[in-house]
């Protein structure tokens, strides 16, 4: 059985940059332990499967080690696939995925994705998250949590840059993911960090799915709905955002690397 893959760079202009994601269209969804394996096999943050449905598509995205429930690089580059190699001239796609449906847009310079916003609750800083962070309680000036992730407030970019997290006691807690941000520098409105060991991902390169928690935060703080974030990890990316009642809208730009076709034996 051959199979179409795709790699592309998402949240950059430049090859190298950005977020590498693997975009995988398939007739139909195979057992969970292929897609799994094959996602293990990518050695990827993500890989993203896709299945026609209607005029529409289903969407599921795993790390080398689990499926996740949202992922916005895999999505942008799922979009960037739809329009440009499978149905090209299409401005417009729909993917229902565990987090609903999932708009993907052509626009002047990328695509626009449409995701749920997931804001956080302020909490006083655990000593488990500022230990794992490696980081004290004055550097942390606010956390914040959700369902889905541990959020640190830095004071600095340059703090936030600077971070050297254990891995290991960030996989321990009790959230899947921590992110970490502060005010931006230049044309930045904020800069963010990611990590998600305990799902296979140490630092994510460019994390879409965190900006839906990012975004209500800048938003209110800062006073204004449309946001310009820069993730700052080592191939770095940028995002154009902005908080529409509880969506966040999410743009950028995609690089195919890598078309190809994977050979597995029948099943």
């Amino acid at each position: 059985m051959r199979l179409q893959i795709f790699q592309l760079d998402a949240f950059t202009a430049r090859l190298f940059g950005g977020n590498p994601a693997a975009v995988m269209p398939l007739a139909r969804f195979p057992d969970d332990a292929l897609l799994q394996a094959l996602a293990a096999e990518n050695n990827l943050s993500e890989t993203a499967f896709l299945v026609p449905q209607s005029s529409d598509y289903r969407l599921r995205w795993f790390t080398p080690l689990t499926e996740v429930p949202l992922c916005g690089h895999a999505t942008l580059a799922s979009g960037a696939v739809v329009m440009e190699r499978l149905e090209p001239g299409r401005d417009v796609v729909v993917f229902h995925s565990a987090s609903g449906p999932l708009t993907v847009r052509r626009a002047a310079s990328g695509y626009v994705m449409d995701f749920p916003a997931r804001p956080a609750e302020p909490l006083a800083s655990p000593p488990a998250l500022l230990q794992a962070l490696r980081c004290t309680a004055l550097a942390a000036r606010e956390t914040y949590v959700n369902d889905a992730s541990y959020m640190a407030v830095l004071d600095s970019a340059a703090n936030v840059r600077a971070l050297a997290p254990d891995m290991a006691a960030i996989a321990r807690l009790d959230r899947g993911s921590v992110i970490v941000t502060a005010p931006g520098e230049g044309d930045y409105d904020f800069v963010s960090r990611f990590f998600a060991p305990a799902k296979g991902v140490p630092e994510d390169p460019v994390t879409g799915s965190a900006h839906c928690t990012l975004v209500p935060y800048w938003s209110r703080r800062l006073g204004r709905e449309r946001l310009h974030a820069y993730q700052a990890s080592r191939r770095g990316g940028e995002l154009r955002c902005r908080l529409v009642g509880e969506r966040v809208q999410i743009a950028g730009q995609c690089v195919f690397y890598l078309e190809g076709e994977v050979e597995i034996a029948d099943r």
